[in-house]
């Protein structure tokens, strides 16, 4: 850790590692653990700043005690501060100081793997976990609270052989990440679709009615695609789940056609290599609102309603903009998978997201086109409003997804993760 900045460990530690703790908790011992009502201790030789945000936000601890760090000017040394590493005896001490000698914990939870649990002598009842090969972990409806964000890049929890694995993949997949961008946007799309697929990129496509489900890698036909909307004054607005800055280029390439994408964030470089037309909002509701008409009357119109990313089977709140705009409105279920990397980042570099999706060995993409609504001004004799309409095509994209709908919006993401609006410069 040595050279680190105190402020980026403290993020990793809230936004990164809770995700692997998670997964991590065994069964048995969480039912002890939440079964007390007191006041809650840890003791850890992992180091008390990696951990604290963890325990507190998601297992309600009252104490923390780690091992802490020597720093200098907000950067980390590398070295432990006094007394040490927190094992063995200085757990014992640290936890005594803080009870007083006259206290004593109700039950005790200790590791196995340990082989000094000294501190189970000032607990009145004590349970030991026991080491096991192929332990039994909280599954994620058991989780304390729900899991909806996180950051970081790896998808597999970093272990040794798994660091391994991606460090000699590193070189591979970037010249693959290369060739997979440079043939999906130069080529036309029957051919690139068909060449991108033989590198191992799964694009499938379902429609509406069972009998036109795609089974290989191949889209549906033109014709179909279009009988969804024609072009004039009036096109078709695509409202999707957004899982990756991909999302508006694959779904061109499943329609075999281009469409305008709009975003509220982008960086430069994904503009200028985008093979097709991505438009910024401004954050104007009226003049977003102008925008995507004027839009509308040319071409076919991609907008994800949710405004950020979301990794888990969540769907963020749908803004409502889209749906008092089109007269069409297709809801379109997107899924986006990688065994290695993510696609999405709230503290890194954006326009890095879309070569860490295409570093993965298989990634994979399914879209579902979902049965087409009417807006609000279609809907206006019948009294509906552009948020009911907004909240039904998110109820419609979260059954064909199997995913939970929330109230949770962009701003909540960044505030979780960041400790900002997420509103950023782009780069």
């Amino acid at each position: 850790m040595a050279g680190l900045r105190m402020d980026d460990v403290k993020s990793v530690a809230k936004a990164v590692l809770p995700r692997f703790y998670l997964e991590d908790i065994r069964e048995s011992a969480y039912k002890i653990f939440s079964s007390s009502q007191g006041k809650k201790f840890v003791v850890s030789s992992i180091p008390r700043v990696m951990i604290e945000p963890f325990l507190r936000e998601y297992l309600n601890s009252d104490f923390v005690i780690g091992t802490e760090l020597k720093t200098v000017g907000g950067f980390c040394l590398g070295l432990v501060a006094r007394p040490g590493l927190m094992v063995g005896v200085c757990q014992f001490e640290a936890l005594r100081k803080i009870l007083g000698d006259d206290k004593k914990i109700d039950i005790g939870l200790g590791n196995a793997r340990n082989v000094d649990n000294s501190f189970m002598f000032l607990c009145q009842e004590g349970y030991i976990v026991p080491v096991e090969d192929n332990p039994s972990c909280l599954q994620r409806k058991d989780y304390p609270k729900p899991l909806i964000f996180h950051d970081g890049r790896l998808v597999a929890k970093p272990t040794r052989l798994d660091s391994l694995a991606i460090l000699l993949w590193l070189p591979f997949g970037i010249l693959l990440a290369i060739s997979r961008a440079v043939l999906g946007t130069r080529l036309p799309y029957k051919y690139a679709l068909m060449t991108v697929a033989a590198t191992g990129l799964k694009i499938r496509v379902k429609l509406p009615s069972e009998s036109h489900t795609c089974q290989t890698h191949l889209p549906y036909s033109r014709c179909t695609c279009e009988s969804y909307g024609k072009h004039g004054l009036s096109c078709t607005l695509y409202a999707c789940s957004h899982r990756s800055l991909m999302d508006p280029v694959v779904l061109s390439t499943a329609l075999q056609r281009p469409v305008t994408a709009v975003t509220y964030s982008i960086s430069r470089l994904s503009e200028i290599i985008s093979p097709i037309k991505t438009v910024r909002f401004s954050r104007d509701r009226v003049k977003d609102g102008e925008t995507m008409r004027e839009l509308l009357r040319k071409s076919d119109l991609v907008v994800c309603p949710e405004g950020t990313t979301c990794r888990e089977p969540y769907l963020l709140r749908f803004s409502p903009l889209f749906a008092e705009i089109a007269d069409t409105i297709v809801p379109v279920a997107i899924t986006a998978k990688g065994s290695m990397f993510h696609g999405t980042t709230v503290r890194g570099y954006k326009w890095l997201d879309s070569f860490f999706f295409l570093m993965n060995p298989s990634p994979y993409y399914h879209l579902e086109f979902l049965e087409k609504i009417s807006g609000v001004r279609t809907c206006e004799s019948q009294g509906r409003s552009s948020y009911e309409i907004a909240n039904h095509v998110q109820k419609m994209i979260g059954q064909a997804l199997g995913f939970e709908c929330t109230n949770l919006t962009r701003r909540d993401k960044y505030r979780m993760l960041a400790g900002n609006d997420g509103v950023q410069s782009s780069g």
